[in-house]
């Protein structure tokens, strides 16, 4: 066996390792957060509603799965889901919320663990992202690789330390990748053998971008 480099990727950034079990508990809770729906006001509480679930009292200033209370006046209720800022009043949703980009600027809101997801595109196919700085590369599992025409077989070998041990990868280089409305061309990526929780936005892109943290917000900017 090959094993021509060897990746570095830990799952979850800040050399915090997960196992598979809690890393798919950590993703099913970052993807709740795409409806919000208000339930009704109790004071300074909001009662949310997040994809479909059991209302909860949520105090202002207070962040639930990736969703944040920003005021309660009257009626009405501020809520911020990925950075962009919603208007709710009892009985109304904000449904399928994107993060909000312009051409060369992406702005992101952590989740209520800290974690930062995005939605992107590999050689135009759509993607779900985790941010990663523990990553040394973009990282695919093998049915996002197969849904995107990647081959394993084509790449060059190696080994990756993941929070589950060592693996077999193959690193490929992706045509573009598109993230926001920013596009790179020409980015290291492995393979896989076996399915990721997700596909992790690695140091081969946030190499090429210019991070700036704001506690519970971290922007991204193309610099090449």
């Amino acid at each position: 066996m090959a094993t021509g480099f060897m990746a570095v990727l830990r799952l979850a950034g800040k050399g915090v390792h997960f196992t598979l079990a809690a890393f798919c508990l950590l993703l099913s809770s970052a993807l709740a957060a795409q409806e919000v729906g208000l339930a009704g006001i109790i004071g300074s509480k909001a009662l949310l509603k997040i994809n479909g679930g059991a209302p909860r009292a949520v105090p202002v200033g207070t962040t639930v799965d990736g969703v944040k209370v920003v005021s309660v006046q009257g009626e009405q209720v501020v809520v911020e889901i990925n950075g962009r800022k919603r208007p709710l009043k009892v009985g109304q949703n904000a449904v399928g919320v994107a993060a909000s980009s312009d051409s060369d600027r992406l702005v992101l809101q952590a989740d209520g663990q800290g974690h930062f997801f995005t939605t992107g595109t590999i050689n135009g196919v759509s993607v779900r992202f985790l941010v990663d700085t523990g990553a040394s590369m973009i990282s695919l599992g093998a049915s996002d690789a197969r849904r995107m025409g990647l081959d394993f077989n084509r790449g060059q070998k190696g080994i990756s330390q993941t929070a589950n041990g060592q693996v077999v990868v193959s690193k490929i280089q992706l045509d573009n990748v598109r993230i926001g409305g920013m596009t790179l061309h020409q980015v290291d990526a492995v393979i896989h053998q076996t399915d990721l929780p997700i596909a992790l936005l690695g140091m081969s892109v946030l190499n090429r971008m210019e991070m700036q943290r704001d506690g519970s917000t971290m922007t991204l900017k193309k610099r090449f």
